[in-house]
């Protein structure tokens, strides 16, 4: 970047890496710091016959869905973002509605599926009209002594509103003033509170966005960019 600041990535793998590769590919500095671990979690296969199609919000939700999702897979997807649909699409599930980020967008574009499972991790948002099953959950990483250190003086992308929050939890003995954040969307921004050097958020709640946010901080950090709002 402009001055050599670095970016801290702290979302959970295998997105850190994909991020972490991308912001390099923009030649920007960055640090993995993964915040969550995903696992899986024990669920039970509810009856196929129940629903037209499944919901999924997050790509995780295949990853780490099993053996049970071998059960569902015939079930046409509808996926959150264009994230999410490519990693269906590479477990071979058809992708019959593609949102831009927001789930209420999507299920309202899934009109012809009014029987929804949701694949979800413990910590979501619900999503009013369908039905729920937990999959996965993003458990919190012990960090090492003085890891977080790091980010004073440089960038630490957000991807969720929980990692937001332990973030500004973690950090409370650091000079807020002296780090930029770095948002995928105005709410994630918001749950990390005030006092910060700056705020920028992505134009589009994707990955891609945001690292271009963070990519344009090298090109010009003068102007008053960090107030303008625009997972997957």
């Amino acid at each position: 970047m402009s001055d050599r600041r670095r970016a801290l990535v702290l979302r959970p793998e295998p997105g850190n890496a994909r991020t972490v590769a991308r912001l390099r590919a923009a030649g920007v500095e960055a640090i993995a710091l993964p915040l969550f671990k995903v696992r899986p979690r024990a669920w039970e296969v509810p009856s196929v016959d129940a629903f037209d199609a499944l919901l999924l919000t997050s790509a995780n939700a295949v990853r780490f869905a099993g053996a049970g999702l071998n059960r569902l897979s015939h079930l046409p997807v509808v996926a959150v973002g264009e994230a999410t649909a490519v990693v269906a699409r590479e477990a071979g599930m058809r992708v019959a509605v593609t949102g831009q980020g927001d789930a209420a967008a999507a299920v309202a574009a899934a009109r012809d599926f009014p029987r929804l499972l949701h694949l979800a991790g413990r910590e979501h948002v619900a999503v009013p009209g369908t039905t729920r099953v937990i999959v996965y959950a993003s458990e919190p990483v012990a960090l090492a002594s003085g890891a977080l250190a790091q980010a004073v003086g440089q960038v630490v992308l957000l991807h969720s509103a929980r990692a937001a929050a332990r973030f500004a939890a973690l950090a409370a003995d650091l000079p807020r003033g002296s780090i930029t954040l770095a948002a995928i969307s105005a709410k994630v921004a918001a749950a990390a509170g005030e006092g910060w050097e700056r705020i920028v958020v992505a134009d589009a709640p994707h990955d891609a966005a945001l690292v271009a946010a963070v990519t344009m901080l090298a090109i010009d950090r003068t102007r008053g960019r960090g107030d303008n709002a625009h997972h997957e």
